[in-house]
């Protein structure tokens, strides 16, 4: 990628995303998800990634967020109408807060990946953080068949009703997951067939190197990340 955090190092931007989450799970005061929120949304523009593509991807995360708000505000209803109505307003605002937090889980993890190439991730993962490369390269196979899934499904779905079938969500996933099974033994097939499993010492095509822009990234996810801690204790 051409952008900015394109260019930033994978283990780097892993790195950041792992700090960032980690310090968000910790949490549930709205103004630290808010915080990590504005800050990745101000961040996305150095992804490089469009805007429809970002959006195409990134709609199940505010669909879950919008999930989580309204299960618990009607799970807080069920009370007796009197303690509905006391409890009205810690109810919404348990809601807010789940909701902006499964946000800023989600947010890190998918900028990462959003912007980073999968080829990339594995050279990084056994040059600098010594991974297996039978783990590296399961990884690389992994994020290079994710988005076929969603393909997948809708294929599924458009047979179904070809066949006059029902194409009902449980059993289009069930179709998925088989699909999925059957797509997965096959390229473990091929792998092994061309020497993927073998134990001994591989070279890496590509030179990766860990920068002082790199460096900066992980600063940023670490300072971020601080800031968060920070916030909780300062609610408390």
């Amino acid at each position: 990628m051409n952008s900015w955090l394109g260019r930033r190092d994978a283990t780097a931007k892993l790195l950041a995303a792992l700090l960032v989450t980690a310090a968000v799970v910790t949490t549930l005061e709205p103004a630290a998800s808010l915080t990590v929120i504005g800050v990745l949304v101000l961040v996305m523009p150095f992804a490089g990634v469009p805007l429809g593509v970002l959006w195409r991807r990134g709609w199940p995360i505010l669909l879950s967020a919008a999930g989580i708000f309204l299960f618990t505000v009607l799970l807080g209803a069920r009370d007796s109408p009197v303690v509905a109505h006391l409890a009205g307003l810690e109810v919404r605002e348990n809601a807010v807060g789940y909701a902006l937090r499964l946000l800023a889980v989600g947010l890190p993890g998918f900028l990462m990946f959003a912007s980073i190439d999968p080829t990339d991730l594995a050279d990084s993962l056994v040059v600098h953080l010594r991974v297996s490369p039978r783990f590296a390269i399961g990884a690389l196979a992994a994020f290079r068949l994710a988005p076929l899934l969603a393909d997948e499904y809708r294929l599924i779905r458009l047979a179904r009703r070809a066949r006059g079938t029902r194409a009902g969500i449980g059993s289009s996933l069930f179709g998925l997951l088989v699909a999925a099974i059957r797509r997965g033994i096959r390229l473990a097939t091929a792998m092994e067939a061309r020497g993927f499993d073998r134990g001994g010492a591989r070279t890496v095509a590509r030179v990766t190197r860990f920068g002082w822009a790199d460096a900066l990234v992980v600063a940023l996810g670490l300072a971020l990340a601080a800031t968060v801690i920070l916030l909780k204790f300062a609610q408390t």
